[in-house]
């Protein structure tokens, strides 16, 4: 029996009703959201195995509720259109999605999809702990993208991951905020070289609200930041 959790998001209410109906019938865990607002206030609040996003939407369409999730989890995003330009699935893959089907569809072939995705995605968690840091309670993970303190999964930006992992994997050697700058944000990169610091400040505080048991990142003043075990 399946215990996978699914985050529908379609202001079409017969759209998801016809997805959901299916979902529960192989005993999928399905919640619903009806417009990407919406979503954004639900994904958070659970740990969700797959979600099915729909591309045009008001309020906040697929794309950037794609990007969103992205910024904070590494979960399967199956999106869905009526729009059948190939330029349109490029810019969906671009924002994360792991796949896309366009309306009309099979309602097999979804299902077959959804279950692809499911599969591939346990595979990558089965795999945690042989790729996985661990130090002091914390597990980092490179391929699932996933930070974990004290069991907890802990929810960071594409960013805060990258940076820390960095540090982490390089844990005597401290980089000044050009070179973290250059190799995480990339060289078109124009803001304040203090949103370095920021992320840092960020990583911190979620390490403090979580319990963990040490400060991650030091401060080797005029010079930059490194790991702190």
């Amino acid at each position: 029996m399946s215990n996978y959790k699914v985050l529908i998001v379609d202001d079409e209410m017969q759209m998801r009703n016809l997805i959901g109906f299916y979902l529960k019938q192989q005993s999928f865990d399905v919640v619903e959201a009806t417009d990407g607002v919406e979503a954004m206030k639900i994904f958070p609040t659970s740990n969700f195995d797959l979600v099915i996003l729909d591309v045009m939407m008001p309020n906040m369409d697929g794309w950037e509720v794609c990007r969103k999730i992205r910024d904070i989890s590494n979960v399967p995003i199956i999106m869905l259109t009526a729009r059948t330009d190939l330029s349109d699935k490029v810019h969906g893959f671009q924002q994360g999605a792991d796949d896309y089907l366009t309306k009309p569809f099979e309602i097999e072939e979804l299902l077959v999809r959804v279950n692809a995705l499911l599969r591939r995605s346990k595979k990558e968690d089965n795999n945690e702990k042989d790729k996985a840091i661990s130090v002091n309670g914390m597990i980092i993970n490179p391929i699932s993208r996933k930070l974990y303190i004290n069991n907890e999964d802990i929810n960071v930006t594409r960013k805060e991951f990258d940076l820390l992992y960095l540090l982490v994997s390089n844990r005597n050697r401290v980089y000044d905020r050009e070179f973290l700058l250059q190799n995480i944000w990339g060289d078109e990169f124009f803001g304040d070289d203090r949103t370095v610091d920021q992320h840092v400040k960020n990583i911190r505080e979620k390490f403090r609200k979580n319990g963990a048991s040490f400060n991650p990142i030091e401060t080797v003043w005029g010079l930059g930041y490194k790991f702190k075990e």
